[in-house]
């Protein structure tokens, strides 16, 4: 009978369990539910009306160059299927629903292979572009020739180079804005001025800028009116008023907002070029133009970077007109259009140059024969364009030059001098010495040829950016130096023959050349410095008030830093960005104060010293 009983040794628990198991109902996460939403059709077409209205304000935001050569069109593309994605999985539930949500995972994966694509294209470009792998393609975006310092600087003349640069130029037309009560509270003076060759003579354009978003609405209906003329050898300040001249202001620029911003104005009218900053030029009549450089890559994808060739706009009515780089080169009626290739580009190309022709890791470990740009870079005027000028160094942190090199922004000829010596602001330093009682600084250099010797020419100025005189330092040795100076020999013009005159008879000291060298050869005809024959009869007329101070006020109207000095009884009140010493006065300081009319109690002044 026992033998018929059936085994009943197991655990009843166990058993329980694995009959639940059986007929447990699974989590969320263990169920692929995939449900079709309805109307589908219609959410696929709301999506895409949505994805085109986003991507359309993200474009006129933006105006990315619609070219494959290009990160940003690649990324705008991204960005719109990312949107697509995003307003697909909103109008179709799929937050609420975790059916929606496996339907939307499903589909996506296109996108996502797109997008994949996309960003291995991207990356292949990229090496394929890389400096690694294409070196010496990167060399030979620019051809440097080797040329004789003697025969091409001979044609610069001594009294028509520079005597301001951007920062100084800037600062003179800022004063010149502050006298001219129509604009000074609408609008401010550009940072990016351009130097051009204007007549013959080496000068700086620079347009207005809308003081902030409430003058551009007050005055965007007109445009700029006017813009300013910096002549660099006379100092002269012309505002060149446009509704006068040709009747209407410059109604596109890079300080409008909407279609009249230029980029976007430009981007409208040719979507998939690849546009350089734009530089603001005149021609022969003054008539202001926009000079905007298309780029292409030439190495691999992304890489290479060259300019292809202009669009010319009209800054007054918008109308533009392409020509490719060949042509500006060879038209002479073009010849007007004097930046073409920016700085930072040559200064970029000519690295290149210099670091990896003999391969990229020469560059990195053995650095046979590298040399790059040396800090800093000028402008001078030469065949009747504007060559930009830099010295030659090695890759460590030098204290001196073994060559320097010009290369034309018009037509990226690049010529290479081998001239060693000083850097340029080991040059500007020795300048500083020499007049270090005065704690007067220095412009950036240009190089002229004195009796044949490689020289630094370099303008003086105070801390208010008045020039105050004239240095010169030779090249290969720093010591030799020749100043002159406003204050010493009273006149502009006397100040630079008596620059020239010192610093000829330093060299004659150090036997550096001949002793019948003259210099009467280089100095200028007092007759020719009308503009300071004048600035003295006005001065002339100026009256001044020595005093005590005994009251200092300060206000800021229009983003300016005024100062109100008390001198018995009286306030005189000037502009920080007129007379920078201002700012270091306290009560009691005796000061002298220049002024042209007087005044019950406020007088604004000319000077403060």
């Amino acid at each position: 009978m026992a033998d018929q009983i059936p085994n009943m040794d197991y655990d009843a628990d166990e058993v329980i369990e694995n009959f639940k198991a059986k007929f447990k109902w699974p989590n969320k996460d263990e169920v692929e539910v995939v449900v079709k939403p309805p109307q589908l059709g219609l959410k696929i077409l709301l999506s895409c009306l949505i994805t085109a209205v986003i991507g359309a304000v993200g474009y006129y935001v933006m105006f990315p160059a619609m070219n494959f050569k290009t990160t940003e069109f690649y990324t705008f593309i991204i960005g719109i299927i990312v949107v697509f994605c995003a307003v697909f999985f909103l109008l179709i539930g799929a937050r609420r629903k975790i059916e929606r949500q496996e339907y939307a995972k499903k589909q996506a994966k296109i996108p996502m292979i797109i997008i994949a694509v996309i960003i291995a294209v991207m990356v292949v470009g990229y090496l394929t572009g890389a400096t690694l792998f294409r070196a010496k393609s990167y060399s030979r975006l620019m051809t440097v020739e080797s040329s004789d310092f003697a025969e091409d600087f001979a044609q610069i003349q001594y009294d028509e180079v520079p005597r301001l640069d951007a920062a100084t130029a800037k600062i003179l037309a800022d004063q010149k804005l502050g006298k001219l009560d129509q604009y000074k509270s609408q609008y401010v003076v550009t940072q990016n001025s351009t130097q051009i060759n204007y007549k013959g003579r080496p000068v700086r354009v620079a347009y207005f800028e809308y003081a902030n978003v409430m003058k551009w609405l007050n005055n965007t209906k007109n445009g700029l009116p006017a813009y300013m003329l910096i002549d660099l050898v006379s100092q002269e300040v012309e505002p060149i008023d446009c509704m006068e001249k040709f009747g209407e202001g410059i109604k596109y620029s890079p300080t409008e907002l909407f279609n009249e911003k230029l980029l976007r104005h430009l981007r409208f009218q040719y979507p998939t070029a690849i546009l350089d900053t734009p530089n603001f030029e005149i021609d022969d009549n003054a008539h202001p133009y926009w000079i905007t450089p298309t780029l292409d890559k030439k190495i691999g994808l992304f890489g290479g970077t060259d300019v292809k060739g202009v669009i010319i706009t009209d800054a007054l009515t918008g109308e533009s007109k392409y020509y490719s780089i060949d042509t500006v080169k060879t038209d002479k009626n073009l010849n007007w259009i004097d930046v073409v290739y920016n700085e930072n580009l040559v200064l970029q190309q000519y690295n290149y140059y210099g670091k990896l022709a003999g391969g990229f890791w020469n560059s990195i470990i053995f650095q046979n024969d590298v040399n790059i740009a040396s800090n800093g870079s000028g402008n001078i005027a030469l065949d009747d364009d504007v060559w930009v000028y830099t010295g030659i160094t090695s890759t460590e942190s030098d204290s001196s030059n073994f060559g320097f090199i010009l290369c034309n922004q018009r037509t990226k000829e690049t010529r290479y001098y081998k001239n060693g010596g000083a850097t340029e602001y080991s040059a500007v330093e020795s300048a500083k010495g020499a007049v270090q009682n005065y704690g007067y600084q220095a412009i950036f250099p240009i190089l002229l040829d004195i009796e044949g010797q490689p020289t630094y020419f370099m303008s003086l100025y105070d801390d208010g950016y008045n020039i105050k005189g004239y240095a010169l330092v030779k090249l290969d040795d720093k010591t030799v130096v020749g100043t002159g100076l406003v204050d010493v020999e009273k006149t502009d013009v006397k100040a630079l023959n008596a620059a020239v005159e010192n610093y000829i008879n330093a060299l004659k000291d150090k036997g550096m050349v001949d002793a019948d060298a003259d210099a009467a050869d280089y100095q200028v005809d007092d007759k020719n410095d009308t503009a300071q024959t004048e600035e003295e009869d006005e001065t002339e007329k100026r009256l001044t008030k020595k005093g005590e101070i005994t009251d200092i006020k300060t206000t800021v109207n229009d983003g300016n830093t005024v100062y109100y000095l008390q001198i018995d009884g009286k306030y005189y009140y000037i502009k920080a960005a007129d007379a920078m010493n201002v700012i270091l006065l306290k009560k009691g300081d005796t000061v002298t104060v220049t002024y042209e009319k007087d005044a019950d109690n406020f007088i604004p002044a000319l000077t403060v010293e």
